[in-house]
């Protein structure tokens, strides 16, 4: 049995994970080296130590993610403890969260020693699990709306509500935005759908208030100047335009293959934060196109194999779960990448795998665990049911004959 199960594992999604944590290391130590002197006198090496450190500890979390059979989440006992641990965590950032905010926002909670943590990452992959478990048990009835569909938005509005508080809108935002993708693929049909429109129609209606009385700590000076730079960077280009032009150089510079790894100018002091949410734009600047194709292809191939093991999965759980996790690492993708190219205003999202930040990698390396964990459970149940119902027939056929000869 041991030997079938390690058999069952896709060790693509393992290589192409690994391969891409790895890859995010080197790029973070690239794009770091100077800013963490000059910035914020620390010696060179400072982020990529950490980031190293995230990487393991995110392994770590990968491979108990991937030996921890899914279905356990189903129970109560495993459930409820979470969607606690979440709860209580986001309200812990309003609590003790003030010393550890950024741009006006408080979330994270700081664990001493420089390390920190954001609840709100973690809530991505809850409310996956949640919504997963609890649309999988309503399959019978899944297009009753009141009774089906309804409750369980009622939590995913929740969680989103105490995101906003914060306030961090662009991550609400995005925990919503797997909802949805977990509700499309749950199996409700087109009249529910339109329902819930109206519903997120009302909701955006009934939150408005709330989001106008903190509309001053939402739409911060900040945030206001990151909508007029995706307009028109060359407006303010040495405030609000500055990253974006930066990014541009950046992009522009490094051509089909790059000034070389390392040599990246805009990394200098010109491009802010470059190790966190506009590492892209180093990668393109030092490795070239060739750099980001690697990426993206790789992450890429994530997202599209997960939703390939999610629909040809039979388990309705295990598909909404897959698909869940897919959504969140291409979201989180194409908002990131969006942001430094241009295509989209500035939002602050790390790039999946590749960027500085603990609890985003720790997140995603558990999410990649449970993947892998529900592609080798589908592949096992399937091969391992083939190989029974053949012997079974075998065995009928073996009893007919001798029946027959007798």
């Amino acid at each position: 049995m041991f030997k079938k199960i390690m058999k069952s594992y896709d060790y693509s999604l393992i290589i192409v994970y690994a391969l891409l944590c790895l890859f995010g290391v080197v790029m973070v130590y690239s794009a770091s080296m100077v800013v963490s002197v000059t910035k914020y006198e620390l010696p060179s090496d400072y982020f990529y130590q950490r980031q190293l450190l995230y990487v393991l500890v995110g392994f770590v979390a990968f491979c108990l993610a991937a030996v921890f059979p899914y279905k356990a989440f189903k129970f109560n006992k495993v459930l409820v403890p979470i969607l606690i641990l979440t709860v209580g965590s986001l309200f812990a950032v309003q609590l003790i969260g003030a010393n550890a905010s950024a741009n006006n926002a408080q979330s994270w909670i700081s664990l001493g020693g420089g390390f920190k943590i954001q609840p709100s990452e973690f809530a991505k992959l809850s409310i996956i699990i949640y919504l997963s478990v609890v649309y999988a048990k309503k399959q019978a009835y899944i297009n009753d709306f009141n009774k089906g569909v309804a409750p369980p938005i009622a939590i995913l509005i929740f969680i989103c509500t105490l995101v906003i508080i914060q306030p961090d809108l662009g991550t609400a935002t995005i925990i919503f935005a797997i909802g949805c993708s977990v509700i499309l693929c749950s199996g409700v049909n087109i009249k529910t759908l339109f329902k819930l429109i109206g519903l997120a129609v009302v909701f955006a209606v009934l939150f408005s208030p709330m989001i106008w009385l903190k509309k001053d700590d939402i739409l911060t000076e900040e945030k206001l100047g990151r909508i007029d730079a995706y307009f028109d960077p060359f407006l303010d280009p040495l405030d609000n335009g500055l990253q974006l032009i930066n990014s541009y150089f950046a992009i522009g510079n490094g051509g089909i293959q790059g000034v070389g790894l390392g040599e990246s100018i805009q990394k200098l002091g010109y491009l802010p934060e470059p190790h966190t949410d506009f590492i892209m734009a180093i990668i393109s600047e030092e490795l070239g196109l060739l750099g980001v194709s690697f990426v993206i292809l790789g992450i890429g191939y994530i997202v599209l194999k997960g939703i390939y093991i999610g629909m040809k999965s039979k388990d309705p759980f295990a598909t909404m779960l897959a698909v869940g996790i897919s959504s969140m690492i291409g979201i989180q993708t194409f908002i990131n990448l969006g942001g430094v190219s241009g295509l989209i205003p500035i939002t602050g999202v790390p790039l999946p795998f590749i960027s500085f930040g603990g609890s985003s990698l720790i997140v995603l390396s558990l999410s990649m665990g449970l993947l892998v964990n529900v592609s080798m459970f589908a592949k096992y149940e399937e091969k391992y049911k083939e190989d029974k119902s053949q012997k079974n027939s075998s065995s009928k056929i073996r009893q007919n004959g001798y029946s027959i000869n007798a």
